[in-house]
């Protein structure tokens, strides 16, 4: 990563590929699978690594090196690789750093597709894991056995927006020499940089504020250059590389992240306050509202509180299915992030693999409706809500 002093926004539009001859203003798109060679040295060297230079685009590509690099810029990473989806990130990092025989030690609010891969999927090939407590992290050392080589969490948390101290998390990772990896996908690195606070690995998934309009697929994990060398190689392998013509969408939405995070941040926080003084509501969480348990952490290492609001309608499961059958402006699915605001159910949708028993443990009920809060005016979503809270 090219380090310089300018300011996130700045670095958001002004980070961008060398331009061709052609003098192009806006980065062209390079939808080639391929990349050809001046003559046989060329290509050994290249092939041997002695060239840093495009190959193939399951390797690299000038569109996704353009996105990884603005990342980077943003979190303060050294390294970094674009994957096709949010999960594809995931799955690729972890399986790149663990071995057979290897622990992970989770919070366990987690998102269910996560959760998924560390019940369903790693014990096959002997990859364990322990879940900790997001509101117990000083029993996070007792948990630690020799085989930890992994500390994974996201903060805020999907679906419940609770907040960890990723200062203590990082001190901890330190201390016990492991490898932090934050899912920072609902603050975005606009709101928060846990590599500051000791994160080695950073994961976003693109499709949600990067992109900000519900239009592509994407994922991208930045951090130290060294464990970063270890996710390419796996991930050049096993080929779940970003296509170009997304990486390219990405690039430019970047572009206008720090803009539309700040109006999707002003418009949560009205609508979380809100629900607050609504009394047909039970709870309403938001890491930027004085009554959210880890308020003043969320101020330290937050710029703002995000864009998902976190509540629970009274009455029940009969009550929550006819709040969602009511509502008409706002969207009802499971993506967040878009400038459009989307209504959740997650208990029947996003964190629907889990058990009652594991649901209830994260704070998940029947009840429970996340809102991704758009960019529509305020008044108008405030006013669907409220129609359909009856």
């Amino acid at each position: 990563m090219k380090k310089n002093n300018n300011k996130f926004e700045t670095n958001a539009i002004r980070t961008q590929l060398k331009r061709s001859e052609n003098l192009e203003h806006s980065v062209p798109l390079y939808l080639t699978s391929s990349f050809v060679f001046e003559d046989a040295e060329d290509m050994r060297a290249s092939f041997a690594e002695e060239k840093d230079r495009n190959i193939y685009s399951r390797y690299s590509n000038p569109n996704s090196s353009e996105f990884i690099e603005k990342v980077c810029q943003m979190e303060g990473a050294e390294s970094g690789f674009a994957f096709a989806s949010g999960m594809a990130a995931v799955f690729s990092t972890l399986a790149a750093l663990l071995d057979s025989g290897d622990h992970v030690l989770s919070a366990r609010s987690i998102f269910g597709s996560t959760h998924s891969l560390f019940t369903n999927f790693f014990p096959k090939w002997n990859i364990d894991h322990t879940y900790f407590k997001i509101d117990a992290l000083e029993e996070i050392e007792r948990l630690i056995t020799p085989k930890t080589k992994i500390i994974y969490a996201e903060t805020p948390t999907n679906p419940g927006v609770d907040v960890l101290d990723l200062e203590e998390l990082g001190k901890i990772a330190k201390k016990n020499n492991l490898i932090l990896i934050i899912d920072n996908c609902f603050a975005s690195p606009y709101l928060q940089q846990p590599i500051k606070f000791g994160a080695d690995l950073v994961i976003h998934s693109g499709t949600k504020l990067m992109d900000g309009q519900g239009r592509v697929l994407a994922g991208i994990t930045v951090g130290s250059a060294d464990l970063m060398d270890k996710v390419y190689r796996f991930s050049r392998i096993t080929g779940p590389a970003l296509s170009p013509f997304n990486a390219w969408v990405l690039s430019k939405s970047l572009e206008t992240l720090a803009i539309r995070v700040d109006r999707h941040c002003d418009n949560a926080l009205k609508l979380a306050e809100y629900l607050e003084a609504n009394d047909k509501v039970n709870w309403v969480k938001y890491p930027f509202l004085k009554s959210h348990p880890k308020y003043e952490i969320a101020k330290k290492q937050m710029k703002a509180g995000g864009c998902v609001v976190a509540f629970e309608v009274k009455g029940g499961l009969e009550a929550g299915r006819e709040f969602f059958d009511s509502i008409k402006l706002l969207s009802l699915s499971a993506n967040l992030g878009d400038s459009r605001t989307i209504v959740t159910h997650p208990a029947s949708t996003t964190h629907s693999k889990l058990s009652v028993e594991e649901r209830a443990a994260v704070g998940i009920s029947d009840g429970t409706v996340r809102i991704s809060v758009g960019l529509e005016h305020i008044d108008d979503i405030i006013a669907d809500i409220a129609q359909a809270l009856g």
